[in-house]
C-alpha cells in the first residue's frame, strides 16, 4: 500500500491552530485576574495614609531649658557654688533611654538646709503604626489617658473664675425655696427662704476648685488635688495657698493641650508638694515634674510659686520645640 506524501504546510497550520486554542483557554482568565488584582489590590496603595507628626527627632533634654530658668527653679540658701559645682547642678543628669529619637529626659536636684527641690523633664515622641491614625491623634489619645489618670476636672482652664456664677438648676432651686418661705411666713422658715445654700454644699454646682477637696483646710489631711489616698493617712493641715486658682486644672493657651496637677503629700517621712505640667505639641508629649520637700512639717510648700515656675518652664519649652 503506497504511503501518502507528507505535507509540511498542513502540519504547520495544525500546530498554529493548537497554539491559538491553548492561548485562548489560558490567556482569558489570566488577563481578567491581572485586572482584578490591579483594581482590588493592597488598600494601602490606593488609600492615603494619615499624616505623620511634625517631629521626627527629639532635642537633648538637659540642654532644652535655659540655664537661668533652671537656676531660678533650684534656689539655694545663700551658699556659693564653684563653676564646676554650678555646671554639674544646673547641667542636669540625663535619663537613660534606649532610643533618643523616641524618648529623652533629664532631672535636677538641689538640697539645702530647709529642704530639697527636684525638677524632672520627660519628652516622648509618639509614632502611630496605624495607617488610618495620624501621629498627632495617637499622641492625643496618650495625653487624654494621662489627664484622666490625674483626675483633672474638665472645663477648668486658667480663665475660670474662683467664684463661678450659680447654674440654672441652682437658681431655680433658690427661687422655689424663696417662694415656699413666703407662703409659710414663719420666722424660722424665713431663713431658708433666702435660698442661701449651706457652706458645706457649695460644691453642688460641680465647678472645679470649689469643693472641700481642693482645700486641705476643709478636710483632714487633704491636698490641693483632692487625692483621697493621701487624705486618708495624712494629718490635718492648713494650706493657705490652696484655692480655686491653684487647683488641678486644664491649662488654656499652652501648646495643643495641657493640664496642671498639684498634690500636697504629708503622709510619708517628709512634707512635699508635687506640681506636674503635661502638654502636647503635635506628636510630642512633655511632662514636667517639680516638687519641693520641707524638713519642717509645719512649713508647707506653697502652690503659687511652684506652679508659676513650672508653667513658665512649660511655656519656654513649648516655644523652643516650635522653633
Amino acid at each position: 500500500m503506497p504511503r501518502k506524501p507528507f505535507a509540511p504546510g498542513a502540519a504547520l497550520v495544525a500546530v498554529a491552530a493548537l497554539a491559538v486554542g491553548l492561548a485562548g483557554c489560558s490567556g482569558g482568565p489570566g488577563t481578567d485576574g491581572d485586572a482584578a488584582d490591579a483594581k482590588g489590590g493592597d488598600p494601602a496603595a490606593t488609600t492615603q495614609s494619615a499624616e505623620p507628626g511634625r517631629y521626627q527627632t527629639l532635642p537633648e533634654a538637659c540642654g532644652l531649658p535655659s540655664r537661668s530658668t533652671v537656676r531660678g527653679m533650684l534656689p539655694g540658701d545663700g551658699q556659693q557654688l564653684s563653676d564646676a559645682e554650678a555646671d554639674k547642678l544646673y547641667g542636669g543628669q540625663a535619663d537613660i533611654t534606649y532610643d533618643t529619637d523616641r524618648r529623652v529626659g533629664c532631672h535636677w536636684t538641689r538640697e539645702t538646709d530647709v529642704g530639697t527641690r527636684h525638677l524632672s523633664l520627660d519628652i516622648q515622641r509618639v509614632v502611630s503604626y496605624d495607617a488610618t491614625v495620624s501621629d498627632d491623634d495617637k499622641a492625643q489619645g496618650i495625653y487624654d489617658s494621662k489627664e484622666l489618670a490625674a483626675q483633672i476636672p474638665s472645663g477648668g482652664g486658667t480663665g475660670s473664675s474662683p467664684t463661678a456664677p450659680p447654674s440654672k438648676s441652682t437658681k431655680d432651686a433658690k427661687d422655689t425655696k424663696g417662694a415656699k418661705g413666703k407662703e409659710t411666713g414663719g420666722a424660722k422658715g424665713g431663713e431658708p427662704a433666702s435660698g442661701k445654700a449651706p457652706a458645706g454644699k457649695a460644691s453642688a454646682s460641680g465647678k472645679p476648685g470649689t469643693d472641700a477637696s481642693a482645700n486641705p483646710s476643709a478636710s483632714a489631711g487633704g491636698d490641693a488635688s483632692g487625692d483621697k489616698s493621701t487624705a486618708s493617712t495624712a494629718p490635718p493641715t492648713t494650706d493657705p495657698s490652696a484655692g480655686a486658682s491653684t487647683a488641678p486644672r486644664v491649662l488654656d493657651g499652652l501648646a495643643d493641650a495641657a493640664f496642671l496637677n498639684d498634690k500636697l503629700i504629708t503622709a510619708d517621712s517628709g512634707v512635699h508638694r508635687d506640681v506636674t505640667v503635661v502638654f502636647r505639641t503635635s506628636n510630642v508629649i512633655v511632662t514636667i515634674t517639680y516638687d519641693q520637700w520641707s524638713t519642717d512639717k509645719s512649713m508647707l510648700p506653697e502652690s503659687q510659686e511652684l506652679q508659676d515656675k513650672a508653667r513658665s518652664l512649660a511655656d519656654e519649652l513649648a516655644d523652643r520645640l516650635a522653633e
